[in-house]
């Protein structure tokens, strides 16, 4: 069930990217951010209300749990990594092809991969291992595709960005499974609805401020904001793909390093979405690239069978 529950996060997440970069194109980051955490936030607040406050959510999986300070230090940490990992995201997103942040965002399960590893004692066999050599090849060989569109991957600083996301994004999926994990096993024992409802909502604050002090003083000299309604669908795409990523790795025998390898299958999505509606330039070369990562994720599946 956790397999089949990674495979449907992955193509919501593929949609979110997709709909994140229409969102960010010729708008300001930093407003963009802060309504997508608020509008994911609002998404989650009447389940902590109606959690806290009455039985209605008793015994369904959107009951969310409560709890002191001991807990939501925690989810606090949880927040500042991801928020990092986003803004560092967004930028650079706002600025190179959807075609080539796939991809890259593709490699991530191999950071995760190496940190489970370590952390959490868990092991490959031959089949994932192929799965995890083929993301890396594919990660070389987008290097060269970005040449051909002016982008050198060793010194432009939205790549740094993309990639600097991809690795807080690998830190922040292994303390998740830390959070999860049940406490005689080594982890704190977090309800998953609490940590998603709350971690939001803890970025929404943080975003706010950075709007108040760091955005709107010189908002006149920077990129204007203007609204449009894929900010919405970015933050309800976003929530239904965290919800079943959280969930998937509540359950039993759940792997952290397969469970981020098939997420990272959103890059077939966005990719789709960035030949079709962003016509987007060097498609042969990237569809290429792109086998490759597919053809990884396949031989993760036959190996986690």
């Amino acid at each position: 069930m956790w397999l089949i529950l990674a495979f449907v996060s992955a193509a919501l997440l593929g949609c979110y990217d997709s709909l994140k970069k229409q969102a960010l194109r010729g708008n300001a980051v930093i407003p963009v951010l802060f309504l997508n955490t608020l509008f994911s936030s609002l998404i989650f607040l009447p389940f902590i209300v109606l959690s806290g406050t009455t039985d209605m959510l008793d015994g369904t999986i959107f009951l969310t749990a409560s709890g002191g300070w001991e807990m939501h230090k925690y989810i606090l940490l949880k927040a500042c990594i991801v928020l990092s990992s986003w803004i560092l995201g967004y930028f650079g997103m706002k600025h190179l092809p959807l075609t080539i942040v796939g991809p890259i965002n593709a490699t991530r399960p191999v950071m995760v991969l190496v940190g489970a590893m370590l952390v959490f004692g868990e092991r490959l066999n031959v089949w994932q291992w192929l799965g995890v050599l083929l993301a890396v090849a594919s990660f070389l060989m987008l290097s060269r595709s970005g040449k051909k569109e002016g982008i050198d991957f060793k010194h432009d600083s939205w790549i740094y960005m993309i990639v600097g996301a991809s690795f807080l994004g690998a830190v922040s999926g292994l303390y998740d499974k830390y959070l999860m994990a049940p406490i005689e096993s080594g982890g704190v024992g977090l309800d998953r609805m609490m940590v998603q409802s709350w971690y939001n909502i803890y970025q929404c604050v943080m975003m706010g401020l950075m709007v108040v002090l760091l955005w709107w003083p010189k908002h006149k000299q920077t990129t204007p904001f203007h609204w449009t309604w894929s900010i919405v669908l970015v933050s309800v795409f976003l929530s239904i793909a965290d919800f079943v990523y959280f969930y998937s790795l509540s359950l039993p025998d759940a792997m952290i390093s397969i469970v981020s390898m098939i997420r990272r299958g959103s890059v077939i999505v966005s990719f789709l979405f960035g030949a079709m509606i962003f016509n987007e330039k060097n498609l042969k070369a990237k569809a290429f690239d792109l086998a490759l990562v597919l053809l990884g994720m396949l031989f993760l599946y036959i190996g986690s069978r």
